[in-house]
């Protein structure tokens, strides 16, 4: 992970110097809700270059340039910029993702958040870490206390209902008891998921350069992870994410069951 830590620290510091002028980046629009800034492609050049030198035959999957093939039977999924909109808006809750995907397993992942300097690291069987800081795990029952659940929000799309899927499971997250934030960085959420700042993290419409860095890192902090709709599917190949401590993880299923029930039914 060490060259890894490296692109992602150097993309970091070029987005903390956009981000102290956010006014004056040139933002175009790329879908409904969606922006891409020049900050976002001055990062992923940067973690490209350092990664493609160092592993010439690794190839890449980039949220804003694609797939690019190799030969090495690895691959990098990177997210140079994920919580555009906060970092837009000069909110300082963005973050750098980084995975390593080896024979169609990630196998390493990072999560950089420059704005509080933390790097959130993860490599298969050996734990998660906070670096330079120490372990990352899941958060303990937290008895009486409401759990704290970081859910994200589907763009409005035309006629697709998304948007009322997402308000029943919500609604049926607050019936359960669970007390639901909207950060606006699905990696960083999931990092914080790892290291017990909340309980649990449940999103649809995702994208693999949004969640693969951060599904590895819950799990290998001894958190459990899968599809919302399914446990036997890779959420990665579908974008639905429900991530949580154990002691969570099948009270929220079992709150978000019945909507899908009568989503199906419908």
């Amino acid at each position: 992970m060490t060259m890894a830590i490296r692109a992602a620290e150097r993309a970091g510091r070029s987005l903390a110097r956009d981000f102290g002028e956010v006014e004056n980046l040139q933002v175009s629009r790329k879908g409904p809700g969606d922006f891409v800034s020049a900050a976002d492609h001055r990062a992923e050049e940067i973690i490209f270059k350092v990664l493609s030198e160092a592993y010439p035959q690794d190839g890449f999957l980039m949220e804003e340039g694609g797939a690019k093939p190799g030969t090495s039977g690895r691959r990098w999924i990177i997210d140079p910029l994920d919580g555009t909109a906060n970092f837009l808006h000069g909110i300082p809750h963005w973050s750098v993702s980084i995975a390593l995907e080896e024979d169609g397993r990630v196998v390493a992942g990072l999560v950089h958040d420059p704005c509080r300097g933390e790097m959130f690291t993860a490599e298969r069987s050996q734990g998660a870490f906070l670096h330079r800081r120490g372990r990352l795990r899941v958060a303990a029952g937290r008895g009486s206390l409401s759990p704290v659940v970081l859910v994200g929000a589907p763009r409005k799309s035309e006629g697709d209902g998304k948007e009322h899927l997402f308000l029943e499971e919500y609604g049926a997250l607050v019936h359960m008891g669970a007390s639901p934030r909207r950060f606006g960085s699905a990696a960083l959420d999931l990092a914080y998921v790892a290291a017990g700042r909340v309980d649990g993290f449940w999103e649809r419409y995702l994208q693999p350069w949004d969640i693969a860095a951060g599904t590895l890192i819950v799990r290998e902090a001894g958190g459990l992870v899968a599809d919302c709709d399914d446990d036997a599917v890779d959420p990665l190949a579908t974008g639905a994410v429900l991530a949580a401590t154990p002691d969570l993880f099948g009270p929220l299923k079992d709150a978000l069951r019945p909507v899908r029930g009568r989503r199906r039914g419908a």
